[in-house]
């Protein structure tokens, strides 16, 4: 495995093909595979990972309630449109 851009210790720049951190000295076998990365991103069990709950957290509460209205209401309308249309 190559180095990482920054080590997930302690973030400090890993110059590219370095065998082991200039800052912490972490190295493959301490801290470059993909569990010590994991754990950095303060997921602790990644099958405990809820995305929703993570979406929330990012971009606020849901809006996909007050898009279905909105295009219920567009059908609804173009619907009406129609009608009239064929009514003339």
């Amino acid at each position: 495995m190559s180095a990482p851009e920054l080590c997930p210790h302690c973030g400090a720049e890993v110059p590219p093909r370095a065998r082991a951190c200039p800052e912490c000295g972490a190295d493959e076998s301490t801290g470059w595979n993909e569990r010590a990365a994991a754990q950095n991103l303060g997921i602790t069990d990644p099958d405990d990972f809820d995305s929703e709950e993570f979406a929330r957290e990012e971009w606020g509460p849901s809006s996909q309630r007050h898009l279905s209205v909105g295009w219920v209401v567009v059908g609804i309308g173009l619907l009406l449109v129609l009608i009239l249309a064929w009514f003339r």
